[in-house]
């Protein structure tokens, strides 16, 4: 590690953005891979059943102790999930379009994984050199959006591809409904950065620190509900999951998928839920600072403190993602029409207009 020290500038600032992309990925692949556990548990634990607690090497049950324990927390289910979409068949219909088909479920995986590049997930480690962020952009969120609306591409592509009436109308509601509610969870956010005074992801968390009550929620409580449940639409969770309605559409734009392909649509949407809530805990729930206001950086320990607040916030977002899933019945296509087009977007203006007054006869 020493030797790293007498490394010209650009090198080392080449390999540590190269240490923060595998981190950022593996983090998130296996946050992916856990996710799809916890979701299975917490639905088990509402409906009052066990949930995975069979799947494990045969040696694991003879540890002492916490043998049995790893075994019925259902640990290594997303290992046998994956192996086994691995596994099964990779099946193309003959009449679908091939390239777009094949296409598809790549570009509705990679934007979600390229939004993280922009969250910050920590302070530094060690100098100020070293930020936690893969790209510290001065518009960060611009790039995070232009990003984001690159997703409804992988699904509207897939239901076209696809060649079949069922698939073609879960892409296009998946369409309608993700361009709605990206304007409402765009508008929501102006009202922040006008509090910031920059669309620096980093200058965001930065105006937070200080304790709980810095955090932009308190300030922003509307902006904060209307980015929320425009995130869940987003995302095609329920109460907003449309697009794949199986008593409408057969099972929506992913109808005719098998094997790994099939796995790459929900690995983004878990991936968008990741993504999703690392941007509200940097928009509105402080980042990585800490909720007591002390903040120990410029150290290694310090870093790592503020990187493991950040993944709590994140996780704890994930949870009720998952369990708001379990909780609420489907809204009809219109009433969720209704509510991006008629009442978040007026209220994110109403939203900037008094966040803006209030700007301007605040700060002369």
């Amino acid at each position: 590690m020493d030797s790293i020290k007498y490394l010209d500038p650009t090198t080392q600032f080449v390999l540590f953005s190269i240490l923060k992309v595998m981190l950022v990925f593996a983090v998130a692949m296996t946050g992916v891979a856990y996710s799809v556990l916890v979701e299975r548990k917490v639905s088990a634990w509402i409906q009052d059943r066990p949930g995975p607690n069979r799947v494990a090497p045969f040696f694991v049950e003879f540890i002492p102790v916490i043998g049995p324990w790893l075994t019925r927390l259902g640990i290594f289910q997303p290992m046998a999930d994956g192996l086994k979409s691995f596994l099964k068949e990779d099946f193309t219909p003959s009449y679908v379009r091939k390239v777009y088909f094949w296409l598809a479920p790549a570009i509705a995986c990679v934007p979600s994984l390229m939004t993280l590049a922009v969250i910050p997930f920590g302070s530094t480690l060690g100098n100020a050199a070293n930020k936690m962020v893969i790209a510290d952009l001065n518009v960060g969120i611009l790039y995070s959006f232009g990003i984001v609306s690159l997703g409804v591409y992988g699904i509207v592509l897939a239901g076209y591809a696809a060649n079949s009436k069922y698939p073609f109308l879960g892409g296009i509601r998946s369409s309608a409904q993700m361009i709605s509610y990206e304007i409402a969870m765009g508008m929501s956010v102006v009202a922040v950065f006008l509090l910031v005074g920059d669309l620096n992801l980093s200058s965001v968390v930065d105006y937070q620190r200080g304790g709980l009550h810095q955090w932009l929620i308190w300030k922003q409580p509307l902006a904060f509900v209307i980015f929320m449940i425009a995130a869940f639409a987003e995302t095609n969770r329920l109460p907003f999951d449309l697009p794949e309605s199986e008593t409408e559409l057969v099972g929506g734009y992913h109808t005719e998928y098998s094997s790994m392909k099939f796995a790459l649509f929900f690995m983004g949407e878990y991936a968008a839920m990741i993504a999703a809530s690392g941007m509200m805990v940097t928009l509105f729930l402080g980042g990585w600072s800490s909720p007591f206001g002390s903040e120990p950086a410029g150290t290694i320990l310090g870093g790592l403190v503020h990187i493991g607040w950040f993944l709590a916030k994140v996780a704890a977002l994930m949870v009720v993602f998952i369990w708001t899933r379990w909780m609420l019945p489907r809204f009809r296509y219109d009433q969720l029409m209704d509510l991006g087009w008629r009442r978040f977007i007026p209220l994110a203006l109403a939203n900037i207009l008094v966040t803006a007054l209030i700007v301007a006869f605040t700060h002369k």
